[in-house]
C-alpha cells in the first residue's frame, strides 16, 4: 500500500498542473458491448428549472463513481488480455453518468436499449430476435435507480448486474427477472445490525434513514424485525437527500431536536454518504450528546467524514461493510492511467475509440473527470470497494464464455441475444482470482459483512475491524473503545434487567418498556425469550419464579407406604379368615350344614375369594397397560366364581320353595355333579365378556401431570365405561338374580335359613359397589388403586362375614344344630328324587 501511495503522489503533483483525458476512457468498441451506469457527478444544475426535455448536467465530481467506472474498465481490459476466458473475443464498454438522478439514468438506459447499429428502439410484439446496443448492463449504484432500470431492462430480459443496489425489494425475481447484484441484500445487513444491538443489550434505539428507496427500505425492514429481537424504537425519522433544498436545514434541525428529547444512546443510520454526513455536521453544530452510531458502508467508509470539523465529538461509530477482497493490480492501474492520460498520443487514441462508439448520441460521460487529480482520488481509492464492480463484469464474461461455447483456445463469434445469457448466469458459478462465486435464488451474492470501528489515533481516522457477520455475529468487544469515561459499553435500555425467574411485562406504548413479573408454577423464564414464561414440558415441573424445569418423579401406590401396608394387612386378615373357613368346611364337608350350603361348591367359592383377595397385590407398585387390564379381569372372574356358587344355591332354593312340582326334574342339575357345568358356564360367559372388554377398551395406564405439583401420577384409568359396565355388569346380574331368589324365602324358627346368608352377602356386595362406583369415577389420585383394593377386600370380607363365617360359628360353637332336621328344608328334595 505504501509504495503505491508514494508512486501515486509522485505523479499526482504533475497531474495537478494540467487536465487529463479521463473523459475519453469510458467508451471502447468490441464484439460485445457492456453498458455501464456510474455516478460520475452529483448536484444537478438545471433539473428543477428545466422547462424543456433537455439534457441534465451535474456540476461536481463524485470520486467514488469515477473509481467504480475505472474498476469496470480495468476488469474488461483484464478479460480482453486473458487467453482463457474469452480468447479471440473483445469486450467493449459504454459507460454513462447517472448523476444520482432518475432522469439522467433513464436517458442512458434508453440508449442501451436502442437496436444494435441504430439510435431507435423498435416497437414489436415479440422481442426474441431483438438485439439491443449492449449485451449487458453494469450498474447503477443507488437502489432507487436500480428499481427504475430493472423494470425497463427486465422487459427486454437484458442482463443487469448492480454493484450497489441492495434493497430487499430487488430480490423479487418475478418482477425483476434479469436483475442481478454482487452485493448482499439489506435483509442481511438489517439482521446483522439487530444481532449487534442484542449483543450489547441495546433495546432503546433511534433509527434514521435517508428519504430514498435505500433508506426507507432498510429502515422499514429493520422496524419489521425489531420486535422479534426485543428492540424498541425511541424515535424514527427520515432525513432529506436533496441538500440544495432550502428547507433541508430545518428538517435536519427538527430531527436532531427530536433525538435530544429521547434518552436513547444508540442511533442506527441507514443513509448514503451525502445526507449521512450532513446529519453528522448538524449534530455537531447543535451540540448533540455523544451517541453510539451504527452505520453502513455507504457513509462509514467515506473519507470526507474525517474532514468534518470536530467529528470526534459525535461519540462511537460502528459500521457494517461488505467483506470484499482487494482487486489485484487495480491501484497501480489507476495510477498508470492518470500518468498516461497526460500524453497527447494516448488521449488521441482514446478519443478515436470514443468516436467509433457514436459519441454524438449523448454528451461526454464525465466532463468533470478531466479535472480530477490523483491526490484528489487517492483517499477514496484506498478504502472504496471495487470488487463488486469487478465481479459484475466477470459474471457477464463467464456467462458469455459458456453461451458461446468457448474453449481455452478460442471463442466462436456467434450471434448471441442478450436474454440467452440469463440461463448461464442463473445456473453456473464463476471463478474470479481463484475464488468461486454464484448468484443465489434471488440473484444476489452474500459474502458477509465486516464490522469496523472508527479508531482515532493522533487525529487520524482508522477503520479497525472488530467483528464479522455471515449468518451469525462474532465480535471482539475488547477492541472497541466506547466514548464513555471508562470506555465501557453505554446503556440504552427502556428498563433494567429483571431478576432470574421473572419476565418482562410490557407497559405503555413502547414494547421495550416493561415491568418484571414472577413466572407462575410450572413455567420458567428463559434467557432466550424474556417476554413470556416458557411452560415446562409435561414431564417436568417448576416452582414459582424459576429459571429452569425439573423432572417429575413418578407417583403411584408404593409397597412401603403406610396406606399400602394397612391394606396388605387387611388382605392378610382376609386370606387368613378365608383359609381358616375353607379348612373348617373341608373338615366338616360331610356334615348336614356344609352339604346344605353347597358342599364342595363352598370350597370352590372360598378358593375364588382367596384369589380375589390376592388380586389386591395387582394394584400396588408401578402400573402398566397390561396390569391395568388384568386388574379388572381377575377381579371379575374371581367374583364370578364366587357368585356362581350362590347362583346355583339360589336356583335350588327357589325351586324347592316356589316350584316344588318342577324341583324333581331340575334339582339334579343343581345338586349333583352337573352343577359344576353351570359353574363352568358362568365362568365361560364371564371370560367371553372379558374378551369383549379388552376389545372395546380396557383400562389403560394414565400419566396424570395435573393432579400433583411435582410428581406425575401413574394410575389406571377407564378407557370405556361401556366396556367396564359390560365386564362387571354380568356379576351384578348374577347377584341380582340371587337376591330375587332368596330375599322372600321364609323358614320356620326351628330350621336354618340358608337363603338369608345369600341375601345379606348380595346386599353387602351392592352397598359396597354403590360407594365404590361413586368414589372410583371421580377419584384420580394415588388413592384410586387403594380404593379398588379396599373394595375388593370389603367384598371378600362381606361375603365371608354374611355367608361363611356364620356357618363356621354353627359348626364350631353350636355342633348340636349341625343335624339333618335343622337343615331338612335344604336336603329334603333328595328323598323325593329317590321316590320319583
Amino acid at each position: 500500500m505504501v509504495p503505491t501511495l508514494l508512486l501515486g503522489l509522485s505523479f499526482g503533483y504533475a497531474a495537478a498542473q494540467e487536465t487529463v483525458c479521463l473523459s475519453a476512457q469510458f467508451r471502447s468498441p468490441g464484439d460485445y458491448i457492456l453498458g455501464g451506469l456510474f455516478p460520475f457527478g452529483m448536484d444537478t444544475v438545471n433539473l428543477t428549472a428545466r422547462t424543456e426535455p433537455t439534457s441534465v448536467k451535474c456540476e461536481r465530481l463524485f470520486v467514488d463513481g469515477l473509481i467504480w467506472a475505472l474498476g469496470m474498465k480495468f476488469a474488461i481490459n483484464e478479460i480482453n488480455n486473458s487467453s482463457s476466458l474469452l480468447p479471440g473475443v473483445k469486450l467493449g464498454y459504454d459507460m454513462h453518468d447517472t448523476c444520482f438522478e432518475q432522469v439522467v439514468t433513464l436517458q442512458s438506459s434508453l440508449l442501451f436499449l436502442t437496436q444494435k447499429g441504430t439510435t431507435g428502439i423498435e416497437v414489436s410484439c415479440n422481442y426474441t430476435n431483438y438485439q439491443p446496443r449492449v449485451t449487458a448492463v453494469i450498474g447503477p449504484y443507488k437502489s432507487d435507480l436500480c428499481l427504475l432500470t430493472a423494470k425497463l431492462f427486465s422487459f427486454f430480459l437484458l442482463p443487469q448486474i448492480s454493484y450497489g443496489g441492495s434493497i430487499e425489494k430487488l430480490s423479487n425475481t418475478d418482477s425483476y427477472p434479469s436483475f442481478y447484484r454482487t452485493v448482499p441484500s439489506d435483509k442481511n445487513l438489517v439482521e446483522a445490525v439487530a444481532q449487534l444491538l442484542n449483543k450489547f443489550g441495546w433495546n432503546w434505539i433511534i433509527t434514521i434513514g435517508s428519504n430514498d428507496e435505500y433508506g426507507r427500505g432498510a429502515q422499514g425492514h429493520f422496524l419489521s424485525i425489531a420486535e422479534n429481537h426485543s428492540i424498541c424504537i425511541a424515535f424514527e425519522g427520515l432525513i432529506p437527500t436533496d441538500l440544495a433544498d432550502p428547507k433541508t436545514t430545518n428538517q435536519f434541525e427538527n430531527i436532531i431536536r427530536s433525538i435530544n428529547k429521547t434518552d436513547a444512546s444508540v442511533i442506527v443510520l441507514f443513509a448514503f454518504s451525502q445526507p449521512a454526513l450532513a446529519l453528522l455536521e448538524h449534530s455537531i453544530r447543535m451540540g448533540l450528546s455523544k451517541k453510539v452510531w451504527i452505520g453502513t458502508e455507504t457513509w462509514t467508509l467515506s473519507h470526507k467524514a474525517a474532514s468534518i470539523s470536530n467529528i470526534q465529538s459525535i461519540g462511537t461509530v460502528l459500521g457494517f461493510v461488505m467483506k470484499a477482497g482487494v482487486v489485484p493490480g487495480f491501484q497501480k492501474y489507476v495510477t498508470d492511467l492518470f500518468s498516461s492520460a497526460q500524453h497527447d498520443e494516448f488521449c488521441q487514441q482514446s478519443r478515436k475509440s470514443n468516436h467509433l462508439m457514436s459519441s454524438d448520441v449523448v454528451s461526454t460521460p464525465c466532463e468533470q473527470c478531466d479535472h480530477a487529480t490523483l491526490p484528489q482520488i487517492l483517499p477514496t481509492l484506498n478504502h472504496l470497494k471495487v470488487l463488486p464492480v469487478y465481479l459484475a463484469v466477470y459474471s457477464v464474461a463467464n456467462a458469455l464464455h459458456r453461451a458461446l461455447g468457448c474453449t481455452h483456445q478460442a471463442c466462436p463469434k456467434a450471434p448471441l441475444k442478450s436474454w440467452q445469457l440469463l440461463h448461464f448466469m442463473n445456473t453456473f458459478p464463476f471463478t474470479v482470482n481463484g475464488q468461486s462465486f454464484r448468484f443465489d435464488e434471488s440473484h444476489g451474492t452474500n459474502p458477509g459483512y465486516q464490522l469496523i470501528f472508527w479508531l482515532w489515533r493522533n487525529g487520524t481516522l482508522e477503520y479497525l475491524p472488530v467483528g464479522e457477520y455471515k449468518e451469525s455475529l462474532a465480535i471482539n468487544v475488547s477492541q472497541i473503545q466506547f466514548h464513555t469515561p471508562n470506555q465501557e459499553r453505554p446503556l440504552s435500555q427502556c428498563f433494567g434487567q429483571c431478576l432470574p425467574g421473572q419476565i418482562r411485562q410490557i407497559k405503555g406504548f413502547h414494547y421495550c418498556c416493561y415491568d418484571c413479573r414472577d413466572c407462575p408454577e410450572n413455567t420458567f423464564s428463559s434467557i432466550q425469550d424474556q417476554s413470556r414464561c416458557t411452560p415446562c414440558q409435561k414431564q417436568q415441573w417448576a416452582p414459582t419464579c424459576s429459571i429452569r424445569c425439573y423432572d417429575r418423579s413418578e407417583r403411584y401406590l408404593f409397597w412401603n407406604e403406610p396406606l399400602t401396608i394397612a391394606l396388605l394387612m387387611g388382605m392378610s386378615l382376609t386370606l387368613s379368615l378365608t383359609c381358616a373357613t375353607a379348612l373348617i368346611f373341608l373338615k366338616n364337608l360331610e356334615t348336614p350344614l356344609v352339604q346344605a350350603s353347597g358342599g364342595k361348591l363352598n370350597l370352590f367359592g372360598l378358593f375364588m375369594l382367596t384369589l380375589q383377595s390376592l388380586s389386591c397385590c395387582l394394584n400396588v407398585g408401578k402400573p402398566s397397560d397390561n396390569l391395568c387390564t388384568i386388574q379388572q379381569i381377575v377381579y371379575a372372574l374371581c367374583l364370578n366364581g364366587s357368585f356362581s356358587t350362590f347362583f346355583i344355591k339360589s336356583l335350588e332354593i327357589i325351586l324347592v320353595t316356589e316350584f316344588p312340582r318342577c324341583a324333581p326334574t331340575f334339582l339334579p342339575w343343581l345338586t349333583q355333579r352337573r352343577a359344576w357345568l353351570l359353574v363352568a358356564l358362568c365362568l365361560l360367559i364371564q371370560s367371553f365378556l372379558s374378551f369383549c372388554y379388552v376389545q372395546l377398551g380396557s383400562d389403560y395406564l394414565l400419566a396424570d401431570y395435573k393432579s400433583l405439583r411435582s410428581e406425575v401420577l401413574l394410575v389406571c384409568d377407564t378407557r370405556s365405561w361401556f366396556a367396564f359396565t359390560l365386564l362387571q355388569g354380568y356379576n351384578c346380574c348374577l347377584a341380582f338374580v340371587c337376591f330375587l331368589c332368596t330375599f322372600m324365602v321364609q323358614t320356620s324358627g326351628k330350621q336354618y335359613n340358608i337363603a338369608r346368608g345369600i341375601t345379606f352377602a348380595i346386599l353387602t356386595y351392592f352397598i359396597i359397589w354403590i360407594f365404590f362406583i361413586a368414589i372410583f369415577t371421580t377419584l384420580k389420585t394415588v388413592l384410586r388403586p387403594a380404593t379398588q383394593m379396599g373394595t375388593v377386600l370389603a367384598t371378600s370380607l362381606g361375603i365371608l362375614g354374611t355367608y361363611y363365617i356364620p356357618k363356621c360359628y354353627l359348626i364350631l360353637l353350636k355342633p348340636e344344630l349341625n343335624k339333618v332336621d335343622y337343615f331338612q328344608h335344604s336336603i329334603k328334595e333328595e328323598p323325593d328324587e329317590d321316590s320319583q
